[in-house]
């Protein structure tokens, strides 16, 4: 069975609009055609990345009409927006295929059953996150190694432990079980996508251009998958996005390919004070600023939100994590799966006795989209009100 949950795209649209403290567009002006299932999901994914893309459309349009006076129509199509949740796994370089992921560590990231017949969720999909769990559950880098071990674990130490340790790994809950953990409750009242105002500032008109976020410039330090969709897709409406890293921090090739086009490439060591400088003077330059770190490693370095807000007063700047910005796991790493194990959607996809992934990585990409869809809505009232913003999104706010 498949998209078992029928959803209104219009009515979803509608609320998130709201939500994020959009006007709701003419009629006529939005159109989201095509259904779920695309993919074999018990979940609409398809349709709830479309709902995302044509708010992301409504203000991207927004910023147009400020721009130029004048409003565009906005198509999304289903079946796209569903593809778009897997899109590293279409491209081709060449004309032939890109390589898929492949190092030992992916062994890790999977679903394991533990001694009391519950589910953890590992994830080693960097080197040293693999290192690292094989040295708290005690194995090999291979399956069945790593399925012995943890079934000398139950569920609750291990995930305790995996978190003490600072590596990846979740229990898989259902739904109702998610929502009756701190976590899940402090998650709760939030919006899946907030934006913050956090200092004032003179406003600041778009720059004059062709493209909707012609002259707006972002900084992206993101790496794997929700923060480099989000410097795509404001690539995408014409925004001049440079994305860094470092020669040292590991990398996804397949994953770089999908979502970098669109933007300029440095490396720069954060731990090396040149370069640090360096980075710095691009964010005096900057709109946007984005990063996906652990809460509190960039504060460490002088490039925390208020840091940056002072230096550059009118920043945007982009927080995204795995399990949110507030709450007792917020400093937790993750990745898509314990995303998708943590809130329920990999125990509805399968079942308690054997949870699923979804077919697409749907919680990263449409997180994604979330956190452009914030930049952009932060943009808005900075250029009518002025201002500093805080837009903060989240693996398990999407999921």
């Amino acid at each position: 069975m498949i998209a078992e949950t029928v959803v209104d795209t219009n009515v979803l649209l509608a609320s998130l609009l709201e939500r994020v403290g959009l006007s709701r567009p003419a009629e006529g002006e939005v159109s989201i055609s095509g259904r779920d299932p695309v993919w074999a999901a018990k979940y609409p994914v398809g349709e709830a990345a479309a709902v995302v893309l044509a708010a992301v459309g409504v203000a991207v349009n927004d910023l147009w009409e400020l721009r130029t006076g004048r409003r565009q129509r906005v198509r999304v199509d289903v079946r796209r927006a569903a593809a778009s949740l897997r899109g590293h796994a279409f491209q081709h370089l060449n004309g032939a295929e890109t390589p898929r992921v492949a190092f030992p560590e992916l062994a890790y990231s999977d679903l394991y059953r533990c001694r009391d017949g519950r589910w953890i969720q590992l994830h080693g999909g960097f080197p040293h996150l693999g290192q690292g769990t094989s040295k708290v559950i005690g194995s090999a880098h291979e399956p069945a190694s790593i399925a012995a071990a943890v079934a000398r674990w139950d569920a609750q130490p291990l995930e305790d432990a995996l978190a003490a340790a600072g590596m990846c790994g979740v229990m898989a809950r259902s739904g109702e079980a998610w929502r009756a953990t701190a976590q899940g409750r402090a998650l709760l009242p939030l919006p899946p996508v907030e934006v913050v105002k956090i200092g004032d500032s003179d406003p600041e008109p778009l720059p004059a251009g062709p493209r909707p976020l012609a002259g707006v410039r972002a900084l992206d330090l993101t790496r794997v998958l929700a923060g480099p969709v989000s410097g795509r897709t404001l690539a995408e409406h014409g925004a001049e996005v440079l994305h860094i890293t470092a020669p040292h921090l590991p990398s996804v090739p397949p994953y770089v390919l999908a979502t970098n086009p669109g933007k300029l490439s440095a490396y720069l060591d954060l731990d090396d004070s040149d370069d640090a400088d360096r980075l710095l003077g691009l964010v005096a330059d900057a709109d946007i600023f984005t990063q996906g770190y652990r809460v509190g490693a960039l504060d460490r370095r002088g490039f925390g939100v208020q840091d940056l807000a002072r230096r550059r007063p009118g920043l945007i700047y982009v927080s995204i994590s795995c399990y949110g910005p507030v709450g007792p796991w917020q400093d937790r790493p993750g990745w898509e799966q314990l995303g998708q194990s943590a809130t329920g959607l990999a125990m509805g996809q399968g079942s308690p006795e054997r949870p699923e992934h979804l077919p697409a990585q749907a919680c990263d990409y449409t997180t994604g989209y979330f956190a452009a869809l914030g930049a952009l809505v932060a943009l808005g009232r900075r250029a009518r009100d002025g201002g500093s913003y805080h837009v903060r999104a989240s693996l398990c706010q999407t999921g």
